[in-house]
């Protein structure tokens, strides 16, 4: 796996061993960016399911100005600082070391541009944490949340139930969707 575009372009980046994350495909990683690539300069991001940190590192090495990672796993977290330093990210990066249900509860405390979501398969995580993102308010009308799955027509059922969001967009790589939300106008 590897930054695959701007300053940080073509730097390795280290990955966890074992079955526990599921690092998001390059090809899925470089058609997010192509997509949100306008979105991209001076945003402050966050990737609640964080793995390496691929996501973030990404957008930071396009421009954005703040990444915030939430990560679970302790050994992830190892993997990703690793990462910021391999990247010299860190004054760009906030690393969190628990659950994105804590995280989203008690420690966004400004509005996000860019949310990456992209939970273990076959939880509900992805409905929780758009639910919890909308009670908080951590988003404006023009930020945008994106939701990577391998069950899209549950995903995209359990989205629908939440009437402050939309589904704007799809795309399919392989057994990858890439469902990407806005807040509804009122």
């Amino acid at each position: 796996m590897r930054i695959i575009g701007g300053k940080n372009r073509g730097t390795k980046l280290y990955t966890l061993e074992g079955q526990n994350t599921r690092p998001t495909l390059d090809r899925v990683k470089e058609s997010l960016f192509n997509i949100i690539q306008n979105e991209i300069p001076n945003s402050i991001i966050l990737d609640l399911f964080a793995g390496s940190g691929a996501i973030g590192l990404e957008a930071i090495s396009r421009g954005a100005k703040k990444a915030i990672l939430c990560e679970k796993s302790k050994s992830a977290i190892e993997i990703i600082k690793k990462n910021i330093q391999k990247t010299h990210s860190e004054q760009y990066i906030e690393l969190y070391n628990e659950s994105f249900e804590e995280l989203l509860e008690t420690k966004i405390k400004e509005k996000i541009d860019i949310i990456y979501i992209d939970p273990p398969y076959q939880t509900q995580y992805a409905y929780i944490a758009i639910k919890k993102i909308i009670e908080k308010q951590i988003i404006h009308k023009n930020s945008t949340i994106i939701v990577e799955t391998d069950d899209n027509i549950r995903i995209e059922k359990e989205i629908e139930t939440i009437k402050k969001v939309k589904i704007v967009d799809t795309r399919k790589y392989g057994r990858a969707h890439l469902i990407f939300l806005k807040l509804i106008d009122y």
